[in-house]
């Protein structure tokens, strides 16, 4: 094919325009997560609300799986809470960070639990967090309730928590790691 047969300069600007058309849509799918990051929901500022669910995964450090946990238990500590469910794209994208998050933050008094939204036909918490290593604590919100108090709207939903039990930011999208410790400076004041 002869580059200066005006059908192929038509048919290779076609092909640059939809190229750059399609690299346009996925940067903006890659920012809609910044969208989201910054919700700051009408929990921030207030006290967090109570939370009793049943640890399902890794919860030796918090009583063993099986017990419930309350937001009662961890006054005094800085409290990540991770809303998030098996099936979820972003909330599976989200977890490692999360988990990285866990270890690296553990030993400065901070607590990250996961919240799983699933519903008992959706996925296995437990299995998944086997599955993918996962250390933290995770509990699970059969009936809702948590998420409800939550005001959880969608996920992956993380919410900070002072040590004094205020709920410090609300973060909903994918999260990355820098933004989170920023965020975990602030509750550890």
């Amino acid at each position: 094919m002869d580059d200066r047969d005006p059908r192929a300069v038509r048919a290779t600007q076609t092909t640059l325009a939809a190229l750059g058309l399609v690299l346009f849509f996925l940067a903006g799918l890659a920012a809609l997560p910044r969208v989201f990051a910054f919700h700051q929901g009408s929990l921030v500022g207030r006290d967090v609300p109570e939370l009793s669910l049943s640890l399902v995964a890794n919860g030796a450090a918090l009583g063993g799986d099986g017990k419930m946990l309350t937001m009662g238990q961890l006054r005094g500590h800085a409290v990540l809470l991770d809303f998030w469910a098996t099936w979820c794209p972003p909330c599976r994208a989200e977890a490692p960070i999360v988990d990285k998050i866990s270890r690296r933050w553990s030993d400065r008094g901070v607590v990250v639990v996961g919240v799983d939204t699933d519903t008992a036909e959706q996925g296995d918490p437990r299995e998944f967090a086997l599955a993918h290593g996962l250390t933290y604590p995770i509990v699970r919100d059969l009936s809702g309730a948590a998420s409800r108090s939550y005001e959880i709207e969608s996920i992956p939903t993380l919410v900070v928590v002072s040590r004094t039990g205020k709920v410090v930011a609300v973060r909903t999208g994918i999260t990355d790691d820098s933004e989170i410790e920023r965020l975990l400076e602030r509750a550890l004041d």
